[in-house]
């Protein structure tokens, strides 16, 4: 079930209509229920890997809280956490390494056929099962109280708004707002409004009339042409902020509607002018998981400056296979890396102007973006062959572009700039709220007026749901 679609529409209406009426204890009854039948209208089958990754945590926090010994601690969370990537594992990437196993060994002389199982990735998997293990994680550290109320914690991991795309929400704020009776406002519902329309607006207007232009030019072969490429990345990068960005939007104002505060996942992340304050405003709840539970438990920046690189180096190119079972994604996650090892050093060693532009923040801003842009190729991507002749024919091969038409990716994206000059000047997302009503009103109907009449209405999925 899409939030670009009319049944989604017709679901939320009857949902929303529901919890305004019922008290706290069967409105937690009724989102569970309501979580499930969404996550279910894709295959009821993947409810049961749902349901079995939240039952193992909530049985492992409840075994937590009874186990003064160490040992016997670590080894209620080595159960949760082999278990959980054990399902994701399995259902993500069995295919890819084991097809690539047998490349391997074939090549080394030793051919072998492994039978590839071409399982049904479930929606979502990744983002409930990093959700559901940190829940675990942060009761084994001791920083959370293990709830004893199951209906309350297969809400937390199910709760539909950002199931299956995100922000990987923690226990500590969610299950907290879960387990507390919520106050609905009519100032929450003007800002969850808000987030839902501009939410729709970035998926339907931006990211999907992007698509059209940026998958003809990934779906051709060599030879390519440099200008369609650089084009087609500079649309892919607004495509993905888009589409992405417009979900947590999305899934944020449902909240809001409701009474619930769901973490910002995307704050202007394309105004940062390194790689650190990228990682900061964009997937924040990606970036924070990583940092709390991978990075820090592998000792962090603590011990030396090459024990702090191989972390970054293992965090970061462990969050590209996170995004999905493919090289590319290895590759992209291996070149964020490079990029915080390279800032990072380049600012312990003073930062030679060369790497840093003296010219201004804008144009620091701006030279970072074709950084970032670099990372956006090889997402997406094919195959890392097709990564290396499209950066071949950006270098060696521009001409006038055949493909893209840049005057019609200017047109879809003028609006956002636009809209989003008024947020970042104001730092908030909501800052269209705080503007003259005259003005605020020209806002309004302008994006609407867009989103209906040249939104690309084809119920597209989000690009996020296949991770």
């Amino acid at each position: 079930m899409l939030f670009n679609s009319a049944a989604f529409a017709v679901f939320w209406v009857v949902v929303y209509g529901l919890y305004l009426v019922l008290p706290h204890r069967w409105q937690n009854w009724m989102l569970l229920a309501a979580s499930y039948a969404f996550y279910g209208a894709w295959d009821w089958r993947f409810l049961l890997l749902l349901s079995a990754s939240a039952l193992i945590d909530y049985a492992v926090g409840l075994a937590l809280d009874r186990t003064p010994d160490r040992r016997t601690r670590r080894l209620w969370l080595t159960i949760s956490v082999c278990a959980n990537l054990s399902i994701l594992g399995f259902f993500k990437y069995y295919d890819f390494f084991a097809g690539n196993l047998a490349a391997l060994l074939t090549t080394l002389g030793l051919p072998v056929s492994l039978r590839l199982l071409h399982v049904v990735l479930p929606v979502g998997i990744s983002f409930y099962t990093f959700q559901s293990m940190s829940y675990a994680i942060d009761v084994y550290r001791g920083e959370l109280k293990p709830t004893r109320n199951l209906r309350d914690f297969l809400l937390f991991v199910s709760f539909f708004p950002h199931l299956v795309a995100g922000p990987i929400m923690r226990a500590g704020s969610l299950l907290a707002q879960i387990v507390k009776p919520r106050r609905v406002t009519a100032s929450g519902v003007a800002e969850g409004c808000f987030l839902i329309f501009w939410g729709l607006f970035l998926k339907v207007y931006v990211a999907d009339n992007l698509a059209a232009l940026v998958n003809p030019v990934f779906a051709a072969s060599a030879p390519y042409n440099g200008a369609d490429v650089l084009l087609a990345v500079y649309a892919f990068a607004f495509q993905i902020y888009g589409d992405f960005a417009g979900y947590s939007n999305i899934a944020r104002g449902l909240g809001k509607c409701m009474g619930f505060e769901l973490m910002v996942n995307f704050s202007f992340p394309y105004t940062a002018a390194n790689p650190r304050e990228f990682w900061r405003r964009w997937h924040i709840s990606l970036s924070n998981w990583l940092r709390d539970y991978v990075y820090v438990p592998l000792g962090g920046s603590r011990r030396g400056a090459w024990i702090t690189y191989r972390n970054l180096a293992l965090t970061m190119t462990l969050g590209g296979l996170w995004h999905g079972a493919a090289w590319t994604f290895v590759a992209w996650g291996a070149y964020q890396a490079m990029l915080i090892i390279s800032f990072r050093t380049a600012r312990e060693n003073g930062e030679p102007a060369a790497a840093r532009p003296a010219v201004g923040a804008w144009l620091r801003v701006l030279f970072f973006f074709q950084l970032t842009c670099v990372g956006w190729l090889l997402f997406r991507a094919t195959s890392i062959a097709q990564a290396a002749q499209m950066l071949y024919a950006v270098a060696f091969a521009f001409g006038p572009p055949a493909v893209v038409d840049a005057r019609l990716l200017l047109a879809i994206l003028l609006p956002l700039f636009l809209v989003e000059w008024v947020q970042i000047a104001g730092d908030d997302v909501l800052a269209p709220l705080r503007l003259r009503p005259a003005i605020r009103a020209v806002v309004y109907v302008s994006v609407f007026y867009l989103l209906i009449v040249y939104g690309a209405h084809h119920h597209r999925e989000f690009i996020y749901f296949q991770f």
